[in-house]
């Protein structure tokens, strides 16, 4: 497991941080990593560099893969396809009709590993794909599956990392270890993608420390080259980059969405939207039957720091959670007030805990849907039975600092 491109330590915080994602420093420094070899790429719109370029377009026509004899031979696609515009199952294998390239997809049913067939044939495997700082993303378990493809294949697994637009900061319910899946996709089990290793909610790790972690303490035995960037600091925020925002999925509009998303996303596994279908998802919820008068009163009544809470009224059209479509529903809009206080898990548990309240005869939740993304079943039992929602989050900081203390190892910024 080797890390090129890593920083050295820096004293203080630019004005205007000029952060290089790990294609820019591939490209500068480490193009022997794939020089003369036959590679494929996973990607999807969110592999670029800092000026918008796709990496595909980067390793196929940039003047510095050229020289250096790189051959793109195809690429795969995870969750949403290639360009991140669908939000279905069983996403079909393309032609990306800009490279020529065929585009092989690794979301059936399920998000699926590469097989094995199509890695015969080359001399690494490139991953470069935009994760969102939260342990539910797909994203992460697509890397891990695609760390074991390239390990049976025996050849190099090379990411490209990028920055967490959430910072480095770490926060919310550890996934309860009984809940926690990070094997293959098989016919007798399905995956758990979005639901692999006892992390916090809120992870405070890049893809390429992600996968440093996950190689070492999944024991899985691939030829592991982590392209780091260059400028990130944990400090930083996704404004901080000053790269562009790239959507990563379809309700991923903003790096605001992607801030208050761990707040909402166990509400997933709820009769609850969480404003998909509208232009600020995982920044609203609702539902017919809630009093959304009475659910900010709580809300506010909790002493949230960090955000602000608005009674409304919104409609989703065409929601992809299929949640109340077309149909003009009270709700409750998070507005973040000020990033570093903000605690979206937190948050979460403060929504969970107001809903059950005010309507405990409407409010359905699907234990095992919300717990694996929440991640605790207890904290879950705890705030619905009617107990204070901020003990289950103050209980899980030991866990937090424990878990910071076993990945410190793997850390590059």
């Amino acid at each position: 497991m080797a890390c090129v491109g890593a920083p050295g330590a820096q004293s203080s915080r630019p004005e205007r941080p000029d952060v290089q994602p790990g294609i820019t420093v591939l490209l500068d420094d480490s193009i022997g990593l794939v020089a003369g070899r036959r590679i494929a790429l996973i990607t999807n719109q969110t592999g670029v560099d800092a000026k918008g370029v796709s990496d595909v377009e980067l390793l196929q026509k940039d003047p510095r893969a050229f020289r250096a004899n790189v051959t793109l031979v195809r690429l795969f696609s995870p969750e949403h396809g290639i360009r991140g515009e669908v939000d279905v199952t069983n996403v079909p294998d393309v032609v990306d009709a800009r490279s020529g390239l065929m585009v092989h997809s690794l979301y059936t049913r399920e998000t699926v590993p590469p097989p094995d067939s199509l890695l015969s044939d080359l001399d690494a495997l490139v991953f470069d794909l935009q994760d969102i700082g939260t342990r539910t993303w797909t994203y992460v378990g697509l890397m891990v599956y695609s760390m074991r493809a390239a390990a049976r294949a025996g050849i190099p697994f090379i990411v490209l990392d990028r920055p967490n637009p959430l910072s480095g900061r770490m926060e919310g319910p550890l996934l309860d270890p009984a809940l926690a899946f990070a094997g293959d996709p098989s016919p007798g089990r399905r995956g758990q993608a979005y639901a692999l290793f006892p992390t916090p909610l809120r992870h405070g790790l890049t893809m390429g420390e992600l996968a440093r972690v996950f190689a070492a303490e999944l024991r899985i035995p691939v030829d592991l080259q982590v392209v780091a960037m260059r400028g990130w600091r944990r400090s930083m925020y996704w404004d901080d980059t000053r790269l562009p925002w790239v959507v990563p999925s379809p309700a991923m509009v903003s790096p605001t969405s992607a801030l208050v998303y761990p707040a909402l996303v166990g509400f997933e596994g709820s009769n609850v939207s969480v404003g998909r279908g509208t232009p600020l998802p995982f920044q609203r919820f609702g539902a017919p039957w809630m009093d959304a008068a009475k659910v900010v009163g709580l809300l506010e009544d909790q002493g949230l720091s960090g955000a602000r809470f608005e009674a409304e009224r919104f409609t989703p059209e065409n929601p992809g959670d299929n949640k109340y479509g077309g149909r003009a529903i009270p709700g409750v809009r998070i507005v973040v007030e000020d990033r570093e206080r903000f605690q979206a898990a937190r948050v979460g548990a403060a929504v969970l805990s107001a809903l059950a309240r005010t309507a405990p005869d409407s409010l359905r939740v699907t234990a095992r849907t919300f717990d694996l993304r929440f991640g605790s079943p207890e904290a879950r039992e705890a705030i619905m039975r009617g107990d204070d929602p901020d003990g289950p989050i103050d209980r899980v900081q030991p866990a937090i600092v424990a878990f910071l203390r076993r990945v410190k190892p793997y850390l590059l910024y």
